[in-house]
């Protein structure tokens, strides 16, 4: 019964995609991306005035922190829904929730309503670049679909490059609201083109139960980590009763999120998609090298300011190359993964160049002129960039049609967990080795530390240590990941779209 209806579906959805169609469908859906993207980088300069204004630094990083685990928590119940009642109705949800969550951010009188109105944000936002990957499955063959990638890479270099100015010019000219206020817009924009464009995309709709249980004992797991995190060697020892018992009780709580992922007659990470060894390599590859990414991003500014005293706007300017790298790596990986066989050799290649840049710049944090570390940032981000197509693509092609949005949302999942754990990990070197107290602003970090004899520049190069063991990770997955052959059965209607 199931089998003719998704038959029918295929048969009938995809030839009546003309050729303006998939491009508009493609321009909404980057749309519905940008919301999601430019969330999670426009607030970052934003943040010191909200805490001044809101009367609460205390609870600060909770901001940022609560829409990382609400999103993550819902990226693969976005999947699953998509899968079960297609990937158009799921897209309106996902916006419209995420509008209602903009809204109560701007009118937020205090932290605590703020931190919940994030939280309800990330409920929303969680699936929408999930859902955008989804529904490019859905229009490409993955031999090709490594350049669409690239138009989504795109979108995250210009969020991160836009983002901070236009969350630091709202905050100091405007009012920080305003950085919510401008998702009003472009969310009714984005809901207006999803309702029209995504009537006639193709349904391989299977029934499914959401897992509710199961993404509340990841989000309890991982807040108690993240709590134990940032609180080892700075408001208690790493010995202490509380941090033992944080790391004691999220560790329980993994194993019970395990044991229901075993148990649930459908959990939210399905161990069928996991057992399949491409989807479990590749998504440990992009988790531990995105993660690493967003890492760096949250942390060289500090780095830029604490070690090499450079000033806010400068040290924003400097995260250029590490932003634009990507795309460019992405743009030339996704492309050649259409033209060649082995399409993995760039990818080990470019996190090998990585892993050997991030050397330097741990072996020379002080002593590197900035333009060098310019040009490191770059070799870096190039280099990482070449992973992520291929990680998506080659993880989208060994599933079945009616598994796109479950396998996509799993890859999702386990990036933005990846990067919340790692930002962390990243934060806890800085902090526990700058030996300052947790009141202490990145602003002052560097003073502070002068004072007390620190040198920051061995602190940072840790940092770095860390990172190349990231990448290293992301390498050791990505080399362990089977190197299966692209479909390249392609719908008419995409293949016109792709040729021009």
């Amino acid at each position: 019964m199931d089998q003719p209806a998704h038959q029918a579906a295929r048969g009938h959805a995809h030839p009546a995609l003309s050729h303006a169609e998939i491009r508009t469908i493609i321009i909404g859906i980057m749309l519905a991306m940008l919301l999601a993207a430019l969330d999670q980088t426009i607030i970052a300069t934003a943040l010191p005035t909200i805490g001044r204004e809101l009367g609460d630094l205390e609870h600060l990083p909770w901001v940022v922190t609560v829409y990382l685990l609400t999103s993550t928590a819902v990226t693969p119940l976005y999947g699953k829904f998509s899968d079960s009642h297609g990937r158009r109705i799921t897209m309106l949800i996902g916006i419209v929730i995420f509008i209602i969550g903009s809204i109560a951010c701007a009118i937020a009188p205090n932290m605590l309503v703020l931190i919940l109105a994030r939280g309800l944000q990330g409920l929303g936002g969680g699936g929408l670049i999930a859902l955008a990957q989804t529904i490019v499955a859905d229009l490409v063959p993955p031999k090709e679909r490594g350049k669409y990638q690239v138009y989504f890479a795109s979108v995250f270099m210009a969020s991160s490059l836009l983002g901070p100015v236009l969350g630091g010019f709202f905050a100091e000219h405007l009012h920080w609201s305003v950085i919510f206020w401008i998702n009003l817009p472009l969310g009714l924009i984005a809901l207006f083109i999803t309702f029209h464009t995504l009537k006639k995309l193709p349904r391989h709709d299977r029934p499914h139960k959401l897992d509710l249980l199961g993404a509340l004992l990841m989000v309890a797991a991982t807040v108690s980590l993240l709590l134990a995190l940032s609180w080892g060697g700075l408001r208690y020892p790493w010995v202490s009763l509380p941090v033992i018992g944080l790391v004691a009780g999220s560790l329980v709580l993994w194993v019970l999120f395990a044991i229901r992922m075993r148990l649930a007659p459908e959990p939210l990470i399905p161990p069928g998609v996991l057992h399949n060894p491409v989807v479990r390599m590749g998504v440990l590859s992009a988790c531990f090298g995105m993660g690493t990414y967003i890492g760096l991003t949250i942390y060289l500014p500090v780095y830029f300011e604490a070690v090499r005293g450079l000033s806010a706007s400068l040290s924003g300017l400097a995260l250029i190359p590490l932003m634009a790298g990507t795309v460019c790596g992405a743009t030339f990986s996704g492309r050649s993964m259409a033209k060649v066989k082995h399409y993995k050799r760039l990818p080990v290649a470019g996190l090998l160049v990585a892993m050997v840049a991030t050397g330097v710049l741990a072996a020379f944090a002080r002593d590197l002129s900035i333009t060098l570390v310019e040009v490191l940032l770059a070799v870096i981000s190039i280099g990482l960039g070449t992973l992520l197509p291929v990680s998506t693509v080659a993880i989208q092609n060994a599933v079945a049609p009616h598994e796109l949005g479950t396998a996509t949302g799993t890859a999702n999942f386990f990036r933005s967990l990846g990067g919340a754990l790692i930002v962390a990990v990243f934060g806890a070197i800085v902090l526990s080795g700058s030996g300052l107290s947790g009141a202490a602003s990145f602003e002052t970090l560097g003073t502070a530390a002068a004072q007390s004899g620190i040198d920051l520049a061995d602190v940072f190069s840790d940092v770095f240590i860390a990172a190349i063991a990231g990448f290293g990770l992301a390498l050791a997955f990505l080399i362990a990941m089977e190197e299966r052959p692209l479909r390249g059965s392609a719908v008419k209607a995409a293949e016109a779209a792709i040729a021009d």
